[in-house]
């Protein structure tokens, strides 16, 4: 089932980025002042993190801060994201003590519209490395996690800064058991130029 899963993120994000690649060679075979300039963009946030399967079976709702980093290839369809973050979860009565994660992930970004666009929906989907450290025994391991998700941005203005709300689903895949979560995050973005 994990495989499975794992397969399919692959396939979406191979698909992602060649669908978002043929649309950028489509508007730029068009010409005209529809491209815009790449682009980087600086985010910052913090939000919930929401454990599931046997991470929810033993720890309650947490919490998250996190940053990104992201450059938005001309047109501005297309990003490539680094993102990194800290979070931190307590055990369910009557144990104590806590489950801390902290890791990143790249990811590929499609944002449908323009950069333009008042309000700018937009998919993820990734893979990194997450440490997953708990704090009565002392155990700790570095594995690799893929994760896929949604969120939307929000212009303030008439500069580059964006805020958002986005959420994910995360699979780590620890030596037990997978350490799955939802992080929902909220923020904001800030345009380098």
């Amino acid at each position: 089932m994990k495989r499975t899963m794992r397969a399919a993120l692959v396939v979406a994000v191979a698909m992602l980025l060649g669908s978002a690649v043929s649309a950028q060679r489509a508007a730029g075979r068009q010409g005209g002042g529809s491209q815009a300039a790449s682009s980087i963009r600086i985010g910052v946030g913090g939000g919930l993190l929401l454990p599931m399967g046997t991470y929810k079976d033993g720890d309650k709702l947490g919490w998250l801060a996190g940053a990104d980093v992201t450059y938005w290839l001309t047109g501005g369809m297309i990003g490539i994201r680094a993102e990194g973050s800290y979070s931190q979860t307590c055990h369910k009565a009557p144990a104590t003590g806590n489950t801390k994660l902290f890791g990143g992930m790249a990811d590929v970004v499609w944002a449908p519209g323009t950069t333009a666009d008042q309000i700018r929906p937009y998919v993820l989907a990734g893979i990194g490395f997450y440490n997953a450290k708990e704090s009565v025994t002392g155990a700790s391991a570095t594995k690799i996690g893929f994760g896929g998700g949604a969120g939307v941005a929000f212009k303030m203005g008439t500069g580059g800064t964006r805020i958002f709300v986005e959420g994910k689903f995360v699979d780590v895949s620890t030596d037990v058991n997978s350490t799955t979560f939802i992080p929902v995050r909220a923020g904001v973005r800030f345009a380098t130029k």
